[in-house]
């Protein structure tokens, strides 16, 4: 008997509640697009969510704004990228603001809005999920990042169950149940942990 494939049963769910609540996403991609994505990144996209973009869709879909489009020429949008532009932008050094880096290999994969991005760590094995947050930043870039999820899958997972720290009640919201949200008491206790020293020593910033 074969075994089946990591994140089978994962992928059906998360594309079955696509297919119920995102009518509007785009087709999945080809294998072509996604190898002219990931030469355009410069390395290959985690496995997991490679398979998101090959068998769920081009974007438009997942909570709140739903995931970018992958690849494209157009000008980066809050609400539709395309990844490969919005992560070689951020990775350009900012003519203004010496201290700016971004890690290498770390996408941004969704907005959450004013200027917050949902990232996933590309070089990690569990492809990492992170927040980039820059609105508290006060000259340290380091203090922009949190870990959201050890990983894409948990990240799915929590995302499908309506249970994120981004889930509250009367959130304007069709991906997951709100009846499952949390409530006020449970995300006035979210704290996720920072991934600063990570995020510096990825873009190989040191400690400047």
């Amino acid at each position: 008997m074969t075994a089946p494939v990591p994140h089978d049963d994962l992928l059906a769910r998360v594309a079955d509640r696509a297919r119920r609540r995102c009518p509007d996403m785009p087709p999945p991609v080809s294998e072509r697009a996604l190898a002219d994505a990931e030469r355009a990144l410069g390395f290959p996209l985690h496995p997991l969510l490679a398979r998101l973009y090959r068998e769920v869709g081009d974007g438009g879909f997942g909570p709140e704004y739903r995931f970018f489009r992958l690849d494209g020429s157009e000008p980066v949008s809050e609400t539709h990228g395309p990844v490969t532009l919005a992560y070689r932008r951020r990775r350009e050094p900012h003519a203004k603001d010496p201290g700016w880096f971004w890690p290498e290999g770390v996408v941004p994969v969704m907005t959450w809005g004013c200027g917050m991005l949902a990232c996933v760590d590309c070089r990690s094995p569990e492809g990492t999920v992170l927040l980039f947050e820059p609105n508290p930043v006060d000259g340290d870039w380091a203090d922009a990042w949190f870990l959201d999820a050890h990983g894409l899958a948990q990240w799915l997972e929590t995302s499908l169950s309506g249970r994120g720290w981004y889930a509250y009640p009367g959130a304007d919201d069709s991906w997951a149940d709100p009846e499952q949200a949390l409530s006020e008491e449970e995300l006035d206790s979210v704290d996720l942990p920072r991934w600063g020293a990570e995020a510096r020593a990825r873009a190989g910033r040191g400690q400047d």
